[in-house]
């Protein structure tokens, strides 16, 4: 019995005259992500990509990296047989023996696309029908609302049977999409804004402000562990660890207290900007949502923009925390999330921070200080660190 995976496109079947690129970087993605699960080849055949593994592959291990990739729609275990009703009705009930004792209505569903078959999608659902009855004497045919639907795949090189078909990660491949740093701290927010935007095909760099002594190294090593369960989506990044203790104490001693949150986001935009620049990247990412807290404003937000010339993206904008908190249990980043260790963005929060700051204040503000100097002498002295996804 050969079993191997077959994955269903997403989206990238709209794309027409570009969906060839698209599909050729999800191969390549995949061929990367289950690399380290043994041989398989890899291959598209009529918009569904066969995943077939060599002798002593883990298909385990590789099927549950596929559930992870961005781009797949659906993915089946699936049992590959001849192109013979009658090689295609014995698969059927041995490769789906366990499921099927294990319900009491069924239909059966089938795709010809090899239309040289000598029986077409009606006859081939009926006839294996048939067959399954007089295996399973627990079934009864329901077309309206069964309990399981078996599916039949009659394609150009070979015949495949598998089960309900289970849901990718959807969205696009990851590198059609261009790149973009995202500042990520150790809170809820940011994790998840990385993954929408990986989601929609962006290759990350990650910006994390430190500052020691006020922080410690756990705080960074949290933010590090989030990106890995990131990567497990979005693949392997590069971590940048900028340290800011020299910037919020000058920022603390020379500008008033209730402008310290806006003018420490403005600092942080450039810096992550100097880095998104250097390498290559298109815009930045952050967590930010609408009124969440006083920094998120709107006419904070508008202060934090003025200071970057990079476009920004915030995909949590319109969404409360709640649906967050969501997104973050279904990636696998909350529990994390909620560690108690200090990001650099609780230091020195002001009692009563400005919640609808003026530009016009903030910059009067902001020229107490050496804006540029504090900039470079963070970015040069940033750590790099090397994001793997979990394994």
């Amino acid at each position: 019995m050969k079993e191997i995976i077959l994955v269903k496109l997403g989206e990238i079947v709209l794309k027409g005259l570009n969906r060839r690129s698209f599909e050729d970087i999800l191969l390549k993605n995949i061929r990367r992500r289950i690399g380290s699960f043994g041989k398989f080849d890899v291959t598209e055949r009529q918009s569904t990509i066969a995943v077939v593994p060599h002798e002593g592959a883990d298909l385990d291990g590789a099927e549950e990296r596929i559930a992870k990739i961005f781009g797949i729609a659906t993915y089946s275990r699936a049992c590959e047989t001849q192109k013979e009703i009658g090689a295609i009705c014995s698969c059927t009930a041995d490769y789906l023996r366990r499921e099927l004792l294990g319900v009491k209505s069924f239909k059966v569903e089938c795709k010809r696309s090899d239309k040289k078959f000598p029986l077409n999608s009606p006859q081939i659902c009926a006839e294996v029908g048939r067959f399954l009855l007089k295996q399973f004497p627990n079934l009864h045919v329901d077309v309206i609302e069964p309990e399981y639907t078996v599916r039949v795949e009659v394609r150009d090189f070979a015949a495949y049977v598998h089960g309900n078909a289970r849901r990718g990660a959807g969205g696009i491949p990851v590198g059609t999409g261009g790149r973009a740093a995202v500042l990520i701290s150790g809170g809820i927010d940011s994790p998840v804004a990385a993954w929408m935007m990986a989601r929609r095909g962006v290759e990350l760099t990650a910006v994390h402000f430190a500052s020691p002594p006020y922080t410690s190294e756990r705080a960074e090593q949290k933010a590090a562990d989030l990106l890995r369960r990131v990567g497990e989506y979005a693949g392997h990044m590069t971590m940048f660890t900028v340290p800011f203790a020299k910037i919020q104490e000058e920022i603390k001693e020379k500008c008033p207290e209730d402008l310290f949150t806006i003018i420490m986001r403005r600092f942080m935009m450039r810096a992550s900007e100097q880095i998104a620049h250097r390498e290559g990247c298109e815009a930045l990412i952050t967590g930010e949502s609408l009124g969440q807290v006083a920094s998120q404003t709107l006419q904070a937000i508008v202060c934090t923009d003025e200071s970057a010339r990079m476009p920004v993206f915030r995909p949590l904008i319109g969404m409360d925390k709640v649906e967050i908190i969501d997104y973050a249990r279904r990636i696998d980043t909350y529990d994390l999330s909620i560690l108690p260790y200090e990001d650099c963005c609780t230091v020195f929060t002001p009692r009563h921070p400005r919640t609808r700051p003026a530009l016009k204040f903030v910059e009067v503000a902001e020229e107490a200080l050496d804006v540029d100097a504090l900039v470079s002498d963070c970015v040069e002295r940033a750590k790099i660190t090397k994001i793997e996804p979990n394994r």
